[in-house]
């Protein structure tokens, strides 16, 4: 009988296969494992060939910065550094030099810049500026003030004027010739010592001199070289002298003027003259008793002549006090403060109040002033006498008859400061002597209040009685009214005086507008040992053009009362524009 076929396989078999099997997959993970060792090293030999070539191209930069070439260029670097540092500091701290340009001292200098050209400083009306060159080198002169031995000279001898303004042109040019050779003598000098204290080596001390002397020269040179004279009739303006054209007319009224205004620069100078002269010898009033004499000026308008003669007016007749009833400046903008700085120099006590032109910077400088009281709501005593004062509520430097008729809160406000004024006079308790206000349309309150009200305004002088307060009929709103005003204030048992100032600076500007030249006007006011006004002095310069001076005595009583007028009203004065 025959086998049938199995599908058993023989023992042991099955072991050997799976052993078999096992060793191939743990061959095939070695040579995996081979192939990732290989992988990691693979980079190490880029690696390490930039490591190669770095230490190779740091050698050769190292031996490039010790060739002898190398250091001779990192020596003229630092010479040439030297030289335009120190040239920067020689020219920054000392190019500068002094100028007299007839009777004006100025002062030139010299700063670095990148488009050139000239600044010419005129304060405190502001600067012009001039694309006058090109190149590295800015040109900056600032217009001092009037040198009094050579005014006096120009005054002594009248025909040295024209001989004065032929020579400005040869003593400007002169001037900027001096100014370029001390501009480069400092720099080079500059340099020297710098160089000298980094190098301490005289060769490249020296260098560094010579490389100073080319910067300079150079520069100097490419202004000279590019020099536009005809830019003086293209300037242009800042500050204050924007408002010029509009202040004075425009281009062609001044230029069909200026022979005229030329012509009269020689009366402008024979009139200071004549003023010093005339006001020497004139009679100081003398009453018996203690005089407390105050000199009342008002509306100077950025006029810098009126200082010189508010000096003279308070050395000649024994001034104990100067009383600005306001409009001190044009525009009331801050370029304008530095022309108040002048106020210490009169010496004496100077009370001020605020004008419609003055602004409250404007009357913050004034307050810095080291002899100045400004009064706003507030009072003062000087010299015995007890004096009050109010500021204009209104700014408006732009003010016109037109605008001014059409306002109709003008009015409103300024009566409303001359009642505040008046209560706060009779809140004090004192007896005030004098009231300050700057607008007269402010004073009809004051009256009964006090004697004597001073203003200015007008541009013109005015004295008067103010009417005696009216008291309102008896009502409900007159009884019910909490606070007390001027009109319910009780029948006064004196009259009040106005006395209106008109302009000391001869409306400034505006007094070349018209056909008649404004006149400069001060007043000195005399009072005796009950600080009762006895009399006044009224002092009138021709303006402009004009050599005129007129003094005109008042003593209190010697002449009938003016009569008692109605206040002024906007509609009907001249406000000072």
């Amino acid at each position: 009988m025959s086998e049938a076929p199995t599908n058993q396989e023989p023992p042991g078999q099955s072991g050997r296969r799976r052993a078999a099997a096992l060793a191939e997959s743990v061959a095939r993970l070695f040579r995996s494992a081979a192939g990732f060792a290989g992988f990691l090293r693979a980079p190490a030999g880029p690696l390490r060939a930039g490591a190669g070539f770095f230490r190779a191209a740091t050698g050769l930069t190292g031996r490039a910065v010790r060739h002898r070439w190398s250091r001779r260029l990192r020596v003229a670097a630092a010479v040439g550094l030297t030289a335009v540092v120190g040239s920067l500091i020689g020219v920054m701290l000392f190019a500068r030099s002094d100028l007299n340009v007839g009777p004006f001292s100025a002062e030139m200098s010299v700063i670095p810049s990148v488009h050139g050209g000239t600044e010419v400083n005129i304060p405190p009306l502001g600067s012009l500026h001039l694309d006058s060159h090109r190149g590295p080198v800015h040109l900056r002169v600032d217009l001092g003030s009037l040198d009094q031995s050579r005014t006096e000279a120009l005054i002594d001898n009248p025909a040295a004027i024209s001989t004065a303004g032929e020579r400005a042109v040869d003593e400007v040019v002169a001037g900027v010739a001096r100014l370029g050779l001390r501009t480069m003598g400092l720099a080079v000098l500059s340099t020297l010592v710098l160089a000298a204290l980094i190098f301490r080596d005289t060769r490249r001390t020296a260098a560094a001199g010579l490389t100073a002397l080319v910067v300079t020269g150079g520069s100097l040179g490419l202004a000279a070289a590019t020099l536009r004279p005809n830019s003086i009739s293209e300037p242009r303006y800042e500050g204050l002298l924007v408002n010029a054209p509009a202040v004075v007319g425009d281009a062609r009224r001044i230029a069909d003027n200026y022979g005229r205004y030329s012509e009269q620069l020689q009366a402008i100078l024979g009139n200071v003259s004549r003023v010093y002269s005339t006001i020497s010898a004139l009679p100081v009033y003398e009453p018996a008793g203690n005089t407390t004499r105050l000199l009342h000026v008002s509306d100077l308008h950025l006029n810098p002549t009126s200082w010189g003669l508010i000096r003279t007016v308070v050395d000649t007749f024994d001034i104990d006090a100067v009383i600005d009833t306001g409009d001190i400046v044009d525009w009331g903008s801050s370029a304008e403060t530095s022309f108040v700085a002048s106020i210490p120099s009169v010496q004496v006590p100077y009370i001020y109040v605020r004008g419609n032109h003055d602004s409250a910077a404007i009357q913050a400088a004034v307050a810095r002033q080291s002899n100045a009281v400004v009064l706003d709501d507030a009072l003062t005593e000087i010299d015995g006498l007890t004096i009050a004062g109010i500021g204009d509520p209104q700014f408006t430097p732009d003010k016109s008859e037109t605008n001014v008729a059409g306002d109709e809160s003008g009015p409103e406000l300024l009566t409303a400061a001359g009642d505040r004024l008046a209560q706060t006079i009779r809140d004090s308790g004192k007896k005030v002597d004098i009231a300050l206000v700057h607008d007269p349309a402010m004073a009809q309150p004051l009256s009964g209040v006090v004697p004597l009200v001073l203003a200015g305004h007008l541009h013109r002088r005015v004295v008067s009685t103010l009417p005696a307060p009216t008291a309102p009929p008896p009502g409900p709103s007159t009884s019910a009214s909490p606070v007390p005003s001027a009109s319910t204030a009780p029948p006064p048992t004196f009259t009040t005086r106005l006395m209106v100032e008109g302009s000391t600076g001869g409306a400034g500007l505006r007094g070349l507008e018209g056909e008649d030249a404004t006149p400069l006007s001060l007043s000195v006011l005399y009072f005796d040992e009950n600080n009762e006004l006895k009399a006044y002095d009224d002092i009138q310069l021709g303006g402009t053009g004009e050599s005129n001076v007129e003094m005109q005595r008042n003593v209190i009583g010697l002449e009938p009362e003016p009569t008692p007028t109605p206040a002024p009203s906007l509609s009907s004065i001249q406000p000072s524009r």
